[in-house]
């Protein structure tokens, strides 16, 4: 997901789509400790995606203070 679209959410989707992107990354890295995943990448690109909503929801919560 790109940060410009992220920053265009509240912070209360801000943090659901953060929920659901940390859930998604542990069922996938279940499977591939289970087996072969079709697409490994997928693990770095979670990774990234909940690191860029933590940097706008950070971004976000200094321009509120």
């Amino acid at each position: 997901m790109k940060a410009k679209d992220l920053r265009s959410l509240a912070v209360e989707d801000l943090l659901k789509k953060e929920e659901e992107t940390r859930e998604d990354l542990f069922k996938l890295q279940f499977k591939h400790g289970i087996r072969r995943l079709e697409n490994p990448a997928k693990l770095n690109q979670l990774r990234k995606d909940i690191a860029r909503i933590q940097t706008i929801l950070a971004e976000k919560q200094n321009q509120a203070a």
